[in-house]
């Protein structure tokens, strides 16, 4: 392996925090991998990586060789791309996450426009709603909505996302029309369950600045948004939605919109890449694209 090469193969073993790992993501033979590392080791005369059976972790110099590499890294790639960028444009392929409805119903759609725009790139389009492990997986970026943990990623905001409460047209029919959040005491709501901890979500609304919420009867409960919907459509109870989640049955007039003076809180919306080093300039055009497009469709 030449310099370069050597520095991309320890800092994939850093993030992913395993020679197997980094090997899999790389596709090398783990020993090669190994192999790379030691030989890094022995050119600067420094002690890397802590070793154990269960996990590989930099050492105070791999640390801030690491750093160093990124920025290397870096250099060498934006100085490789300099002509191509201007000459034949964004070239290669990207690995997008996103959220399921969001792929579906807003990117899906979109995308002819921006190959047509980057005949020379293609992309491969994942729709989840979990945790994505960007370095392990192989993914460039990821699209999340709501709160943001100390993830370690860089995290580029888009916007937020406005909610709104809403029931079947049915359901107001036969309940009546709740006006503020106490009148949800005399009414059913579909309850929703995270997917990834089963935690039941309470209603949300914001009054006089502040975030309020209370639990609310329900019949069903469902850990989808797709379930959840449907729920909603069926005349099971009021549910809080995403705005855009839901616009097409507004214009159909089979839900209708209610409290809304009363509504939660928008939820911000990220895109998810590991490092701001390596924005590739193929990563660049495809956020800023995105993030048209999200503004133009759903923000």
């Amino acid at each position: 392996m030449d310099r370069i090469d050597l520095f991309r193969t320890f800092t994939r073993v850093v993030e992913c925090a395993s020679f197997t790992r980094a090997a899999d993501t790389l596709g090398l033979p783990r020993s090669s991998v190994s192999a790379a590392v030691i030989e890094l080791e022995a050119r600067v005369g420094a002690r890397l990586l802590h070793r154990t059976t269960r996990k590989v972790s930099p050492t105070q110099d791999g640390t801030a060789f690491y750093e160093r590499c990124l920025r290397l890294i870096a250099d060498v790639e934006e100085t490789e791309g300099l002509f191509r960028q201007t000459s034949v444009g964004s070239t290669g392929k990207l690995r997008i996450d996103v959220p399921g409805r969001i792929g579906r119903l807003i990117i899906a759609p979109a995308l002819p426009e921006f190959l047509d725009r980057h005949p020379q790139l293609d992309i491969e389009l994942r729709v989840t709603d979990r945790a994505v492990n960007l370095v392990e997986e192989s993914v460039d970026c990821v699209l999340r909505v709501g709160p943001l943990g100390d993830s370690g990623l860089i995290a580029r905001k888009i916007g937020d996302l406005p909610l709104i409460n809403v029931a079947s047209r049915g359901y107001l029919d036969q309940h009546g029309t709740p006006v503020t959040p106490e009148d949800l005491a005399m009414h059913l709501a579909v309850n929703y369950a995270s997917p990834s901890t089963g935690r039941i979500e309470d209603w949300e609304w914001i009054e006089d600045g502040e975030v309020r919420m209370l639990s609310t009867r329900a019949r069903v409960t469902v850990n989808s948004a797709e379930a959840y919907i449907a729920c909603c459509l069926a005349g099971l109870g009021l549910i809080q939605i995403p705005a855009y989640d839901v616009k097409r049955h507004l214009d159909a007039g089979e839900l209708v919109e209610v409290m809304p003076n009363r509504r939660a809180a928008p939820m911000p919306m990220s895109l998810l890449y590991p490092h701001r080093q390596h924005l590739s300039r193929r990563l660049q055009v495809f956020a800023d694209w995105l993030e048209q497009i999200l503004k133009r469709e759903i923000l």
